[in-house]
């Protein structure tokens, strides 16, 4: 499909963008075209938000640009130039008490992290586990026991072996636990997610929901997609996830935030 041209072009201040199945194609990589595009918004005045369940510290070193506005470990730490916008963390008794309960899970393949605001921890470390872990955790402490980390937590991130829709979705039910992809579940604060994310860094820039264009395919991205008036959803996006959306994006493979994002502002 061909991304959308509107006519006249909208007033966009803020563009806010989903990491895996949105800006990056399925090896995990960035197109060449986005690195230009982003040096033409930052010329015109337009905020990038990199917008992820990725730590903070993966996330800076991902895009390596200060003056971006990261909101990590979806939506529950907001970050820009180093210093923080926002956080919603989770209460240490409850982050304690879903890492028991995945230990307890023996029928199923399970790996916790615990995500904090200094560091990741894993008290699991066989290579199986940490080759999925370690890409989203640029920091990524081993630790005996997670349940005696000492840090601000800010969610704990489960990945099921299996699928995380029928394994640890079910499994961790009583936290009303995110689904944030096929392998991976989140136990966060009830408040957080990328939605009010968005809405805490709208209001720290003085931007509004209609000078915003937002991109998702997830269900952690749905808050997200609410929260502006340019919502769109890849072309590859769950249908759910779409329902969400006003607009629709080539998909993740074929470039389609960068092309639309071109496309919907008259850039070259």
């Amino acid at each position: 499909m061909e991304p959308l041209v509107f006519d006249p072009v909208p007033d966009i201040r803020l563009i806010a963008v989903d990491l895996d199945g949105s800006l990056l194609d399925d090896e995990k990589r960035i197109h060449d075209d986005f690195w230009p595009l982003l040096d033409q918004l930052d010329r015109r005045g337009i905020r990038l938000s990199p917008a992820s369940g990725r730590q903070y510290a993966t996330l800076r070193r991902q895009f390596g640009r200060d003056e971006l506005v990261y909101i990590a470990e979806n939506g529950a730490y907001v970050v820009q130039h180093d210093e923080e916008i926002s956080s919603d963390g989770l209460d240490l008794g409850t982050a304690r008490k879903a890492v028991e309960v995945v230990r307890a899970a023996r029928h199923l393949d399970l790996g916790v992290v615990l995500c904090g605001k200094r560091s990741a921890y894993v008290e699991r470390t066989d290579d199986a586990f940490l080759d999925h872990a370690t890409p989203y955790y640029a920091k990524l402490e081993r630790v005996g026991d997670l349940t005696e980390v000492d840090d601000e937590v800010l969610k704990v991130a489960v990945y099921d072996f299996g699928s995380a829709a029928s394994g640890a979705g079910p499994l961790l039910s009583s936290f009303d636990p995110l689904v944030s992809g096929e392998h991976w579940v989140d136990v966060m604060s009830p408040t957080a997610d990328k939605g009010h994310a968005l809405r805490a860094v709208q209001a720290a820039l003085g931007v509004t929901a209609e000078q915003t264009m937002v991109f998702g395919d997830y269900f952690n991205d749905i808050g997200m997609l609410d929260a502006a008036y340019w919502s769109f959803a890849m072309d590859n996006a769950h249908p759910d996830v779409r329902a969400h959306a006003r607009f629709v994006a080539p998909a993740n493979t074929a470039n389609g935030v960068v092309r639309t994002i071109t496309s919907v502002l008259g850039l070259r």
